[in-house]
């Protein structure tokens, strides 16, 4: 497994969940690096890069054997994104990992399905000097997850279980667990 991107030493506060600004040149150059890599992955002919371009390949934190994602596909940074065995990411998901988010084996994610680890801070002035927060999301093994749901910080997901598409998912959901809607709630 390689290791997740290391924050700039000036910004250790996003690896241990402190308050901190997106609008450092630091990050916005990882950024960079992530969009060039998602470019990449959209444009190249299928035939000629397997399940992923390279490029994305190489920035992941860690991808597992038979792992697919189908383009488009955007990630913040992709230095915090771990994939299990047999991860079936479908066209237009992202992932804004600013934490560390693990998606476990088998599991699959329909269309459009967004994880977001950034929490954005409530108050106007703060939000103008782009403070934010990174909370992790952890997706177990054997999870299917419905087109166009959208994963908040800081949730669990358990392994087993089954989310309906559109849910907006703000709290962890337990193993085996069926949930649906916005939030999502247990059926």
């Amino acid at each position: 497994m390689k290791d997740f991107h290391p924050p700039p030493p000036a910004l250790a506060e996003v690896a241990d969940g402190r308050w901190y600004s997106c609008l450092t040149p630091e990050l916005e150059a990882l950024r960079k690096i992530a969009r060039h890599a998602c470019w990449r992955h959209a444009t190249m002919d299928p035939a000629e890069r397997g399940p992923m371009a390279p490029e994305l390949a190489e920035l992941l934190a860690e991808i597992g054997a038979d792992v697919l994602i189908e383009a488009p596909f955007h990630v913040a940074y992709g230095g915090n994104l771990a994939l299990g065995d047999g991860v079936f990411m479908n066209a237009g998901c992202v992932v804004l990992d600013t934490a560390p988010v693990r998606i476990g084996r088998r599991t699959l994610l329909g269309p459009s399905v967004h994880i977001y680890c950034a929490d954005h801070a409530h108050g106007a002035d703060e939000r103008r000097l782009g403070l934010e927060r990174a909370l992790p999301v952890t997706i177990g093994e054997d999870v299917w997850i419905g087109g166009g749901t959208i994963l908040l910080p800081g949730v669990t997901v358990g392994n087993g279980a089954m989310i309906g598409a559109g849910a907006i998912v703000t709290r962890d959901v337990a193993p085996g667990a069926r949930v649906v809607g916005g939030p999502a709630r247990p059926i």
